[in-house]
Parts: C-alpha cells; structure tokens; sequence
C-alpha cells in the first residue's frame, strides 16, 4: 500500500516551506490568500488529509479515544470497555463508546459519527461483514486506530492488531480436560466463518490429532441459547462425550444448564471449560473452569500503546499475542 502524503510532499508540490504549509494548517493570519490557496490546492492534488484532531491532542492535556466494540452484551466485552476507560482516564482521556451489535452496517455509521465528533483515535473489536470496507473512513480521516480481539483489516501499518494468544488457551484447556480424565473431548459454539472461531478452536484441534482422537465440533452463535441447545445435541448424539471445551463463558454457562437438566452432574458425568474468565463463572454451581485473558492487562497495553501513538505519532508495533491463563474451578 502507498504511504499517506506528508506535509513534506505538500511542501513541494506547492513549492512553499514546510512551516508555511504548517501554518496554512494552523490557520495562521500571517499566510496570505493567495498563498494559502496555493497550499490548498496542493493538498488535494497529492491527497493529503490533515487530521486535526491528534493535533489538537497532542498539543493538549485532554481528549477523546472512540471505542467501538462489537458486543457490550458479553461481559467480557464489558470488562474491556470499562478496564479500558478507566485506564485513559488515568491519563486524563475521554471514552466515547459506540456498541455495534455485531451489525457492520451500524459499525461503519458510528465510525463515521465518531469522526465527525472528533475523536482522536479509535480502539476498534469490529464486528464481521463487508471487511473491505470496514475501517476505511478511519484510514481517509488519518486517525490512529488499533484492532483488538478481532483482524478484519489486513493493514498493520494502518491498523496495528493485539489479541489474547487464543490458540495457546484452547490447547490448555483441551490437555486439562484429558489429564482429568475425558476420553472424548468435544469443542462446542463461535460461529464456523470465523477467524476468532477458528482460532479458539486450534488449539483443541492440535491436541486432539495429537491423540489420533476425532474432532467434535459443533459450532453455533456465541451465546448462553446456543450452549443450552449444544447440551440437548451431545446428550442425542454424542452420548460418549466427557469433556467439553466452549467458545466462550456464555456457551459454557449455558451448556451446564441444559446438561444438568438432563440429568448429567457436571464435573463428574462431563467436564466443562469456558473461555474469557467473566465475572459469571464465580456464580454457577459448580464454578465454572475457564481461559482468563487477563483483561485489566491486556486494557492496560492498549491504553499505553494509543497514547503513545497520538503523543510522538509513531504506529505501535502490535501483531502479538498476550499471555493466558487456565483457571481450574469445579466445572472440569
């Protein structure tokens, strides 16, 4: 991808100075009209989009971070946008949240919105759908903007991305449930045209070749429904299955419940991990094993990498995955 024009670039395409075309940006009384057009003129001819805003932040002691998330609904989305919030503020940031409801349509609107009220950087967990186009008025407006949990813009110099290591989580998991004693481990829930899915899923995947096992999949919506209706499939057509690995908490949670309407005593008829360590897993009966994705760090991570970002302008180096942990309770 082409690199973004630079006031350099207008400079010389205007034939003016850098600091005249800083000033044009500025507004400065001292350029003259004609001159100023002349600079004007320039930056539409090499397309150069001055982004106001992380100027105006970095030159001053407030501002305001768009977070955009794909599902306040889930707890765990929740725990981020509150660790987040509290972290900026810290620093004397502004949260303005926008929850899209996993619609791409509603995500590209709040997008949008969120510029035009001048936001000056985005923390983005996008919903799925119309990839192409999902963070393109960000990169037109020059806003610093950070994927978290979910890539769906393959841009890093544009939109650097930071996610739990999934894959180490699910393998854990997985070797937890066998080493307690499962013979047939199943992985239920996350939706099939996933990455995140597939992700959450690879670990499980690994151990379970490395055990010449066959793989149990059912996948479905990442919801407390769907785990309910997951139980009812393994007690109909999977009668063998002893260890089950879920998506996430919310399919797990709901996955006991309907197992143990069914009459099977979880952590003894069949072992149960969740994924995501929300608050919930302390209030089922049993308490509910699962993959922590240690969010107050991980929040922590994203807040201090964004502000660097605005304050010296250089693109945090990301791509990495941050450290999870199993965290065994009487479910598995």
């Amino acid at each position: 991808m082409e690199r973004r024009p630079t006031i350099i670039d207008v400079a010389k395409a205007a034939g003016v100075s850098k600091s005249t075309v800083s000033l044009v940006l500025q507004r400065s009384p001292q350029v003259k009209e004609d001159t100023r057009i002349q600079v004007r003129e320039a930056m539409a001819r090499v397309g150069y989009v001055y982004n106001r805003s992380a100027a105006n932040l970095r030159s001053a002691s407030t501002g305001l971070i768009g977070l955009v998330i794909n599902d306040l609904r889930n707890p765990f989305f929740t725990e981020f946008a509150a660790s987040l919030q509290m972290k900026l503020a810290e620093e004397g940031y502004a949260v303005v949240l926008a929850n899209i409801n996993e619609d791409a349509e509603m995500q590209a609107k709040m997008i949008v919105a969120l510029i035009e009220h001048g936001v000056s950087g985005f923390v983005v967990s996008p919903a799925y759908g119309a990839e192409d186009n999902t963070l393109e008025a960000i990169a037109r407006a020059g806003l610093p903007a950070i994927q978290v949990f979910r890539k769906v813009d393959d841009r890093d110099d544009l939109f650097p991305f930071l996610a739990p290591d999934y894959q180490t989580g699910s393998r854990l998991a997985t070797e937890h449930l066998y080493n307690r004693g499962c013979t047939q481990v199943a992985f239920v829930g996350g939706l099939a045209d996933r990455a995140v899915t597939m992700e959450r899923m690879s670990g499980y995947l690994e151990v379970t070749s490395q055990r010449g096992h066959e793989p149990i999949v059912i996948t479905g919506a990442a919801s407390h429904e769907f785990g309910v209706r997951g139980a009812r499939d393994l007690y109909d057509n999977y009668p063998d299955v002893d260890g089950v690995l879920c998506f996430n908490d919310l399919v797990a949670l709901g996955l006991m419940a309907g197992s143990q309407k069914l009459g099977r005593s979880i952590g003894k008829d069949l072992r149960v991990v969740g994924f995501d360590n929300i608050e919930g897993c302390l209030q089922s009966e049993p308490q509910l094993t699962s993959v922590s994705c240690g969010i107050p760090g991980f929040a922590e991570e994203i807040s201090r990498r964004m502000l660097a970002w605005l304050n010296d302008g250089t693109p945090p180096e990301l791509g990495g995955r941050t450290a999870v942990e199993l965290v065994v309770r009487g479910s598995s």
